[in-house]
């Protein structure tokens, strides 16, 4: 029988997320879940919960060139916060979906982010005209960031940047800075899908849900 587990919380201390992000425990907002499996109507497929060991991740030739690519943007680690900038962004960016589009930016925060129920930061990413291109939303506990949201600008001209792998290469920096053991991507699945950019990265692992433990990632073992 698979998991489908879930619960709602106020606040959640540091250690206590990351006992819950030890077991692929995730949120949005101060909705909890994990789930090993997805069914989209089709098919159903096996939720994969992946998560980079910081201490041996390496950048890769393509990721080094990102990082240099999108060197001329301002790029801000601080508490996160929701603005009309922030809520115009999510606007044109959810218009990528075709299926469940999500109605606004609360489908994923709650409305004081940097307190409740945990502590979230964000990586803003600006060009020289001070407009903001993307933002990406991490949780941060006592040894891990976890990755919960990104968006950026959905135009031609920004193709180019790969601004969602960006914010995610930043927020590896930071939580690199921080001395953290882990960041946590979320999940992709065990069958080919949109979320297959996450098994790009190096050092990765994989929780075993019929372990209950992480373990090396190997996309074909």
């Amino acid at each position: 029988m698979g998991i489908n587990e879930y619960f709602y919380a106020e606040e959640v201390d540091k250690n206590q997320l990351d006992e819950l992000l030890n077991q692929a425990w995730r949120h949005f907002g101060h909705y909890f879940f994990r789930y090993s499996s997805s069914d989209d109507g089709e098919k159903e497929q096996t939720v994969v919960p992946l998560r980079i060991e910081l201490a041996r991740f390496q950048l890769s030739k393509s990721q080094r060139k990102i990082l240099k690519k999108n060197a001329d943007f301002d790029t801000y680690f601080r508490p996160a916060f929701i603005d009309e900038e922030k809520e115009d962004l999510f606007f044109f960016h959810k218009q990528k979906f075709s299926e469940n589009r999500p109605a606004n930016i609360y489908n994923f925060l709650s409305e004081n982010p940097a307190k409740k129920p945990t502590q979230v930061y964000e990586v803003a990413v600006y060009n020289k005209k001070n407009e903001l291109v993307a933002v990406s939303f991490v949780d941060i506990s006592s040894n891990c960031f976890s990755s919960i949201y990104a968006m950026y600008l959905i135009r031609e001209s920004y193709a180019k940047y790969s601004l969602g792998i960006f914010t995610l290469l930043k927020e590896i920096e930071f939580a690199k800075e921080m001395q953290k053991d882990y960041l946590h991507l979320g999940y992709a699945y065990s069958e080919a899908s949109f979320y297959d950019y996450k098994k790009g990265f190096s050092a990765l692992q994989a929780y075993d849900w019929e372990e209950g433990i992480w373990k090396n990632f190997k996309e074909n073992p």
